[in-house]
Order: structure tokens, then sequence, then C-alpha cells
């Protein structure tokens, strides 16, 4: 196996021939393989970090003192317990290896790729992480994860890789000190893996690839460090940060690349934007590089979109990175000016939920996206998280999440995306479900989704896959046993498809059904349908 060069063999003498089968999905998944010797009741959180008051050059001269502060554990490493420690330590994590399952569009379960955990890992239980995606020319997916850099391993039970620095950009006030490059790991259709590291994101995590004209796109976040909002910007560090986050840009098999050449793809300000509470501009600006917490995004028609759905600063909606039919490409200078640009028709309200003028607004938490033509897209929205407690009529999520998560359909008329509908049924959202050897006081419950992929069928319809997103009172719910689920939708519908009871094929319109469920243990991340050999002809 080549890391940063071409397609290599995964196939060794000890081990089987592997190739996907045709017109099958794809399901990344992991599974947490610590134990109670992971982590150490009293142990300092994360590792290596050292309280206390850190000198950070400035850019005019001087330095600025920032303050860091650690944690204790307050569990060791048994699971699920193990994600209380996400209380003391908000960078919690643990390392954990990648699974690629092969299944059939009904979920039966065809072979599994494991990806070498001496290559990349993923964060358990980070849940924005480990979404595929299927190549523009069909021959390959893409996901990203981590790989250690100089004197730290690549492997699992890892402590707080997830928040850790990118080698290349190095951040003393974040309180995890061990570096792990944000790579994109590429895999064809005979389980072949090319890895390129990079290192944007650094401080939080690359969420999804993409790979379109011999290159990757990629969406994530990162900071997490102290410096305040004036020394992002009066800081050498601070600018390494602002100006590697967001939509980035990778070229497969190149080195690394350093600042000022870390490939971020435009910018995006909520002062672009019309606020709607005034009619002008929001006047102002977030913390810097916080606006462009992006997660999801698909490549369609040769135009990059992107989401936000999460964090409190910039707006949850979704966007486009670009000019249509153009994907963005060349060096720094010429892709920090690549507009982003909220898609017209989508909220432009603010992700705190608080209006400008005080007053409480809706918050939407979309994820996954995925156009069916160009005049209809898919939106996952996995809900906002919020547990009610105690449960109400046996429920356990809000009102908010009750009306807008699911799939959400959108249709474009006139230059506008409309909401059509939210595609719900099925999903029993906020009903706790039970999970195998796994304690019933954490029983999930369905939130919404994340990450999905779809087909549109020869007869009008289009089939969902969607994998879903959870509530629980679990110290951290990206760690809970999940689902994928699959749902059929009529394409041309602009009103919920609903069965006419005679319990025929078109009862089932509009309702999903569950296809794969993960263990105790075990989480499911991203779906796509399988790359081909010959590609998409």
């Amino acid at each position: 196996m080549l890391v940063g060069g071409s397609f290599a063999p995964r196939v060794a003498a000890d081990e089987k021939f592997f190739l996907f089968a045709p017109d099958t999905l794809v399901l990344s998944r992991s599974v947490y393989t610590g134990n109670s010797s992971t982590v150490t009741v009293g142990q300092t959180l994360p590792p290596g970090c050292v309280a206390g008051s850190v000198p950070v050059p400035l850019l005019a001269g001087g330095t600025a003192s920032v303050k860091v502060a650690c944690g204790a554990a307050v569990a060791d490493g048994t699971y699920p317990t193990v994600f209380n420690n996400d209380g003391p330590d908000g960078s919690f994590g643990v390392t954990s290896p990648i699974y690629l399952d092969d299944i059939t569009t009904d979920g039966f379960l065809i072979g599994t790729l494991p990806i070498p955990s001496n290559q990349i890992v993923t964060s358990f239980s980070s849940k924005s992480e480990l979404a595929l995606n299927r190549s523009t020319d069909g021959k390959s997916i893409t996901f990203a994860g981590y790989r250690g850099g100089p004197g730290f391993l690549t492997a699992p039970n890892q402590l707080d890789v997830s928040n850790s620095n990118t080698p290349g950009v190095v951040d003393p006030t974040n309180p995890v000190s061990s570096q792990y490059y944000r790579s994109v790991a590429e895999v064809d259709a005979f389980g072949r893996l090319q890895i390129t590291e990079g290192n944007a994101y650094s401080g939080n995590n690359g969420r999804a690839a993409i790979k379109a004209h011999s290159l990757y796109y990629m969406t994530g976040n990162d900071n997490n460090g102290g410096l305040s909002s004036n020394q992002l910007s009066s800081t050498q560090v601070g600018v390494n940060l602002v100006t590697s986050t967001g939509v980035e840009l990778l070229v497969p098999g190149q080195a690394p690349p350093l600042p000022p050449s870390i490939n971020k793809i435009g910018d995006f300000e909520i002062t672009q934007v019309i606020d709607p509470t005034t009619g002008k501009p929001y006047a102002k600006a977030d913390k810097a590089g916080k606006d462009n917490n992006f997660r999801g995004l698909t490549i369609f028609d040769d135009t990059l979109y992107v989401t936000k759905g999460s964090g409190g600063n910039g707006i949850n909606t979704v966007y486009q990175v670009g000019n249509t039919g153009v994907l963005p490409s060349g060096g720094p200078s010429n892709l920090a000016s690549v507009p982003i640009t909220v898609l017209p028709g989508f909220p432009t309200t603010l992700a705190s939920g608080v209006a400008t003028d005080g007053s409480a607004t809706p918050v939407a938490f979309p994820f996954g996206i995925w156009f069916a033509n160009s005049t209809t897209l898919y939106v996952c929205d996995e809900g906002d998280g919020t547990l009610v407690f105690p449960a109400v009529n046996g429920n356990v999520a809000d009102a908010a999440t009750l009306a807008t998560a699911g799939v959400q359909k959108w249709s474009l008329a006139d230059g506008t995306w409309k909401l059509d509908y939210v595609l719900q049924k099925g999903l029993n959202i906020g009903v706790p479900y039970s999970v195998p050897n796994y304690p019933a006081a954490l029983n999930p419950a369905t939130d919404g989704c994340r990450n999905l992929t779809g087909k549109v069928n020869f007869n009008g319809t289009v089939t969902l896959y969607a994998v879903t997103s959870t509530v629980s009172a679990n110290g951290d719910q990206g760690a809970d046993p999940n689902k994928l689920v699959k749902v059929t939708d009529i394409l041309k519908s602009t009103t919920l498809p609903t069965g006419d009871g005679n319990h025929d094929r078109d009862h089932s319109i509009g309702i999903f059904v569950t296809i794969r469920s993960a263990k105790a243990g075990e989480v499911l991340r991203g779906v796509a349908f399988a790359p081909s050999i010959f590609g998409d002809l």
C-alpha cells in the first residue's frame, strides 16, 4: 500500500480478493475497541495537558497570554460510560477502526473491507465523521480520518485525537497536545486504498471529502484553543487557523500543504446575508472562521454544495461554493476569492437561535444532501439533540426536532428553493429503542438523520438511504448505536405522499424502514453507492 502515491493493491498473500459488487451500497462504521484500562479515573485529560497561561506572539510584536484549562477523568475506559468523560473534557474521544460494509439496497451484508488501523482511524464518537462520497466519475469513494504526525501513533484507543493539532498548524493554546493529519482516504472498486495527508482542520475534525476532476474537496472545522476573536487576526497561529477551515481543496498524493498554502476555498461571513429582522445585511461578524463550520457536501452538475448544521455561530443552512457549473481550482489566492452563498429560499436566521432584536428564531440542523435532479434536493436534518426528560408520552425529542428533523424535500421554482415537506414516518423520532447488551437506561431514540444518498428509479420514484442521528442520556450521543434507514418518495410530488390504505406497493411510499442497526459499541456513519470498475458510463 502506498501513502500519498498511486493506488496499490490491498490484496496480500494471506488476504482474500475484494471487489465491491455493482449497484450496491457502502456503509461506513466504527467499533469501540477500548477497555477499562484505556482511561484511568482521575487521569489528566486531555493527555499531556498542562494547565496555566501560554504566551502567544503577536504579529505587531509582544505576546498575549492565553489560559489553558485541563480536566480529570470521571470514568474509566469501559463502554459506554467512558463517554461521561465528555463532561470534564470537551475534547474527549477515542480513536477506533474503520470498516466499509458492502451491502445490498435492502441491507444484506455482502462483505466487509476493514481499513488498516495503522494507516488511518476515526474518532469514536465524533458523529460528524466518516461521511462517504462517490467520486464524480463513479470509480472510487472517499472519507476523512486521522494519521499520526511524527512521534504519534496511528492506532485505535488514542485519546482526544479529533481535537488535536495538525503537524503544520500547531496552536499552543489547544489543551490537546498531540498532532494528527486530517487525511483523505480514497478506496476504489477493488478495495485499494490511497491516503493523502492534510494540515487543515487543526483542533477539530475533517468531516467529508469528495473527488472530482482529480481533486479532493473537503469540509470540516478547526480551532480548539483559547484565542479570542481579536487574537485570531493578530497572531500568526490565529491567521493560520482562520485560513485552514471550512471548505478545502487537497491534491491527491501531494505532501501535506503548509500555511499559507493550505487551500481554503472562499470565506463565508454572516455580514454577506440580509438579516430578516432588519432587512439589511447582518451588521456584526461572528468569531473569525466559525461561520465556515461546514459538515456535509456534494457535487451536482459540476457545482459544489455544502451544509452547516452545528455550532452557535453563523447560519445553519445549505450553501453553494463557487459559480454554477464551475468547480473551484487553483492556488490559495484564486481559491480565497471563490464566493460562498446561501441557496435562495434556504434559512438565513442565525444558528444561535436568537435574532438581532433578541427574539427567538427557528434553527435548522442540515447535514447530508443529495440532488435527485436540478430542481429537487433532499436534505437530512439531524435534529437539535435535545433530550426531553422525563419523557412526554414516551417521547424524548423536543417539539423543534419533531417539526423539521428527518429528510426534507426542497424544490426549485423561479430561482428560489421551497421546502415541500419532511419525510419522517417510520423514523419514530423520539421513541427509545432497545439494543442487545446495552444499558436500558441509555436506550437511544432517533432524532433525525445525518448522511444520505439516493437513486432515481425508472417508475418516477426516488429511493433514499440515510444514517440516523440519535438522542439519549449517553455522555456523548455520538456514541449511541444508530441505524441505516430507507424510504421511497415520489419524485414529482410537492405534497407529502401517502398510501391509499390498500396495503399494496404504494402503501409504503414515504415510510422509512430500518435496513441495518448498529450493535452495542458500534456506530454507523456514512452511506454511498459502491464504486465501479468502469465508473459511470
